[in-house]
């Protein structure tokens, strides 16, 4: 009977929903939760964009890496990032001594795998970072980036396998990143990989976005793979990946041991995680992103995606149709202008060389398709915009393009006097960690333990900066503040201000998160409240809020009785509204 563990990727989950991660002190909530879960062998904690985004909102990333990191460890459940290779955890490439760097302090924090890929598939960004965390002590899986086309045979990913365990690597990973790998092709490529190399670990990483995820695991469970990348409820399914519950079921019924879910823990991890939504989390999540799409079947663009598509739409829409509309021509839907962008994607992706359409080359190729549509609509040619990173990518500056530029392509760089590269990509970017150090030197900054605040304004200059002024802070208070103001006005409910006190000696008592008032279970005249003037010591439980994802009770902040009732048995409320007023005794 194959054993098949599973990998919980928390990070994605946040990654693949919205723009933000959970705070240190969330992460530091829900470890030791999901750990009570005990299904989990592994789990994603940090890597890809979360550190920058850390430190966006004001947190030091390297104190929520270790945070997250340390029970886990005392658990014995390993615990992995993602990797950009070339890129390090960043959009834009990184000097080699910086990369070499991560690895060092990675594993000081406490980060056991890094999930190594090249978004062009080019094993010269990947053997580097193999090296450098083997001699950091990690374990480097190397990770090939599916997708599916002409080019992106089951031939090309196994010969890529090969190339990869031979430089090192311990583990391979299948990033299905759009979730758009065939099932049995997929299989193939694991039955392959099994079987030349039984000692090599695999992981399947696969969004569920377009739905062929669940289909696709099962296939990969029978060929050999040894673990499968898993999320959970509320951040489960639409853009992100399967639940571990239905994914379980699954693997149990086709006869392969799977570990058990704690449900009690699982229902308090889900509480929590909702939590994190309801205080901050969920007013940067694109609701679009919690829907799964067959749309994405033909362009092949990540789920992930859709909520920058929409916005980029909706910014050109507008000027469009006003054009049309001027030019005597039908003005259009955005399902119409959306339905002729994927098509444009569909059309110039091979053109462009079929670079995995995967961070940051996914964006590139929308760029350009927006682009195209705009101008082509405009009675313009295609290609008359095209932005220097999408240039860069052409020419191949950041690696080998992994199918054949159009001629129509290599003519457009010929005219525009551009020079194609053919060179290692890492050698455009040559050592730059002295400048760093000095300039921490000059401001008297500490470089931290193990070198990471080094590392971090290396690999993130420009945030790290705004986060030592306290910019990143600022920006991001105004930013939330500014994210709430515009969900309450589109949902034409007043914006909550506690400051405005109907009860002058008395504080406010404020839902924690949205859902139904519960004074008492078994009370049922909604015209006055049992509890009206009614004393509470400090911590007594005061009501309690039925949410989506359980009960939230809430306790008295002091000695006091209700002086004012806000919200009666049964009304709805939403989080951050005034419930009611207690005065203090």
């Amino acid at each position: 009977m194959k054993e098949i563990k599973f990998s919980l990727v928390y990070r994605d989950m946040w990654q693949a929903s919205g723009k933000y991660v959970p705070r240190k002190d969330q992460l530091e909530k829900i470890a030791p939760v999901i750990i009570e879960m005990g299904c989990f062998s592994r789990v994603e904690t940090n890597g890809g964009a979360s550190e920058q985004v850390n430190l966006l909102f004001g947190e030091n990333p390297n104190e929520a890496v270790r945070t997250f990191t340390k029970p886990f460890h005392e658990a014995g459940i390993q615990t992995h990032m993602l990797d950009r290779g070339l890129n390090g955890l960043r959009m834009n490439p990184v000097p080699a001594d910086v990369r070499e760097l991560m690895y060092k302090v990675k594993k000081a924090q406490g980060v056991d795998i890094t999930r190594i890929f090249c978004g062009l598939n080019d094993v010269r960004n990947i053997i580097p970072s193999i090296r450098y965390a083997k001699t950091a002590g990690m374990i480097p899986q190397a990770t090939m980036c599916i997708t599916y086309s002409e080019v992106h045979t089951v031939d090309y990913y196994v010969n890529m396998s090969e190339q990869l365990i031979a430089a090192g690597a311990e583990e391979i990973c299948l990033k299905d990143m759009a979730g758009i790998g065939r099932p049995v092709m997929l299989g193939k490529i694991v039955k392959a990989i099994k079987t030349a190399h039984p000692n090599i670990i695999v992981q399947y990483h696969g969004h569920s976005g377009p739905g062929f995820s669940m289909a696709s695991m099962l296939e990969v469970a029978k060929a050999g793979v040894d673990y499968l990348d898993v999320a959970m409820e509320p951040l489960s399914w639409g853009m992100v990946h399967p639940d571990v519950i239905s994914v379980q079921a699954m693997l149990k019924d086709a006869g392969f041991k799977v570990p058990e879910i704690n449900m009690k823990a699982y229902m308090e991890a889900r509480r929590l995680t909702q939590s994190f939504i309801d205080d901050f989390l969920g007013y940067f999540i694109d609701d679009r992103n919690k829907l799964m799409t067959s749309l994405l079947v033909g362009c092949g663009l990540p789920g992930g995606m859709m909520g920058s598509l929409m916005a980029d739409l909706k910014g050109v829409h507008a000027g469009i149709n006003s054009y049309l509309k001027d030019n005597g021509k039908k003005e259009l839907s955005t399902d119409e202008l959306l339905v002729m962008l994927f098509d444009e994607v569909k059309y110039i992706w091979p053109k462009l060389g079929n670079p995995p359409l995967v961070t940051p080359f996914s964006q590139y190729v929308k760029n350009i398709a927006l682009m195209n549509v705009m101008f082509m609509i405009k009675g313009q040619p295609r290609w008359t915009m095209i932005d220097k990173n999408s240039w860069d990518m052409i020419l191949g500056k950041a690696g080998k393009l992994p199918g054949t530029l159009d001629p129509e392509i290599i003519e457009l760089a010929k005219k525009n006097n551009y020079e194609f590269y053919e060179g290692n990509p890492q050698d455009n970017y040559p050592d730059d960690l002295d400048r760093f150090i000095k300039e921490m030197q000059e401001n008297g900054w500490d470089r931290g333990q193990d070198d990471e605040e080094l590392f971090e304004f290396a690999m993130h200059e420009k945030q790290y900066r705004d986060y030592k002024s306290g910019e990143a802070k600022k920006r991001f208070e105004a930013e939330l503040e500014a994210a709430i103001k515009a969900k309450y006005t589109k949902q034409n409910i007043e914006i909550p201000n506690i400051r405005l006190l109907k009860h002058p000696n008395a504080e406010p008592i404020v839902a924690p998160a949205s859902g139904r008032v519960i004074w008492e279970l078994d009370y049922t005249d909604r015209s006055t409240e049992p509890v009206y003037g009614k004393l509470f010591k400090e911590n007594d439980p005061v009501c309690t809020v039925q949410t989506r994802y359980g009960m939230e009770q809430i306790g008295s902040f002091c000695t006091g009785r209700i002086v004012g009732i806000e919200k009666k048995q049964g009304d709805l409320v939403q989080k951050g509204e005034i419930i009611a007023f207690i005065e203090q005794k």
